[in-house]
């Protein structure tokens, strides 16, 4: 039976398959840190907002595929495989581990590990 923490990260990764930017900025503290290592960290709504909407605008369809879910107190770590369609029809796919922090029913931090050669950015 997943923890209330892991299921508040499972359907944050859920909600990216609806591409809504609210929905998925909903699941964010307002003073979240999001950082795709080794890229600069998005501190707070705004500059994540601008990161998330980014990924909306360059694929036409977007799903995190999770493999595996751990957790320990409020640390929910997840291995998954995002995919994309990007505009164009060209499609791709990384292996991502996500770490997310959960504090208050909400996302406070979200840290993804994946190769950057493998999704096409390195």
């Amino acid at each position: 039976m997943p923890t209330e923490n892991e299921k508040i990260v499972a359907d944050f990764c859920q909600a990216w398959s609806r591409r809504n930017l609210d929905e998925i900025l909903g699941f964010m503290a307002d003073d979240a840190v999001y950082h795709n290592i080794p890229m600069p960290p998005a501190k707070g709504k705004t500059a994540i907002r601008a990161v998330v909407d980014g990924f909306l605008k360059m694929a036409d369809a977007i799903d995190f595929k999770i493999a595996h879910t751990t957790s320990s107190g409020n640390v929910v770590m997840n291995e998954r495989v995002d995919s994309f369609i990007y505009k164009g029809g060209k499609k791709g796919a990384v292996p991502v581990v996500g770490v997310f922090e959960v504090n208050g029913g909400k996302i406070t931090a979200w840290r993804d590990y994946f190769d950057m050669k493998m999704a096409g950015v390195g």
